[in-house]
């Protein structure tokens, strides 16, 4: 609605995981190469947390983008499920055979002789389960027993769980502590510092198509700040009602005014 008032070509602060619009912060950016060097150096477990909307699923994306032709990946997002329900979602993702009646010896049996025969021809295999910290302790320790498909120098199925900070809660737990020891890298996502904020809402702008991306007056960049704390969902939903507060008022920037008012 906005977009030509401001001189836009795409909508700057759409809420979706567009790799476009990755803003590298300096944490992003080690998040990226955290999970980019783990799955080179063929780590089995791999962990990545980070706040409701601090970025996470667009981390992936780019870095599902990243990944070479030789790694396969599974992918679970939906982790309200039970054992025979991950067993059945990793076959289908890794483009196997159901095992029906359903028989977990004869299911860990296909997967195995399928990893071992991927790892001789020098291919990886990653499963990738996102909203990780809504698993059951039955389902995580299913996933554990999995980390233990391996040869004598490698691991057969790389892992890594994604999800909010009550994952790392989770693994905290007594009961958990043989899956925690398994981790072998770990990343912490932040929310964006007050620069990291003004930085990413001018570098969404110029990637949007606005020649100087600076719609937004550095008070109402302070503004967004404050109000988000630093958190780019929500950096990008107060933003996109401040445009179109500005646009209501047929204004062609921004003000702290208006953010207050979105």
């Amino acid at each position: 609605m906005y977009n030509p008032f401001f001189g836009f070509d795409a909508d700057p602060f759409r809420v979706n995981p567009d790799p476009r619009f990755l803003y590298m912060s300096e944490g992003h950016a080690e998040a990226l190469a955290t999970l980019v060097y783990a799955v080179q150096e063929r780590k089995g477990f791999i962990t990545m947390t980070g706040e409701v909307g601090t970025g996470k699923t667009t981390i992936l994306n780019a870095f599902l983008a990243r990944l070479e032709p030789t790694v396969q990946t599974a992918f679970i997002f939906n982790t309200a499920i039970e054992v025979e329900d991950l067993f059945a979602t990793l076959l289908d993702e890794l483009e196997l055979a159901p095992v029906e009646p359903f028989r977990k010896s004869a299911a860990l049996s296909r997967l195995n002789g399928y990893l071992i025969d991927r790892l001789e021809r020098g291919l990886q295999t990653l499963l990738i389960v996102d909203e990780a910290q809504n698993l059951s302790e039955t389902l995580l320790e299913e996933i554990r027993m999995l980390s233990n498909l391996e040869t004598p120098k490698s691991k057969l199925l790389q892992i890594m769980l994604v999800g909010q900070p009550e994952l790392g809660e989770k693994l905290a737990r007594p009961q958990l502590r043989q899956l925690r020891q398994r981790v072998e890298l770990h990343h912490s996502i932040k929310p964006l510092n007050a620069q990291e904020t003004a930085c990413y809402l001018r570098e969404r702008q110029l990637v949007a198509g606005h020649p100087r991306g600076d719609v937004f007056a550095a008070a109402a960049e302070r503004s967004l700040y404050r109000f988000s704390r630093g958190i780019p969902r929500v950096i990008n939903v107060l933003a996109d009602n401040s445009l179109i507060v500005a646009f209501s008022r047929q204004s062609t920037r921004v003000s702290a005014q208006m953010v207050e008012d979105a």
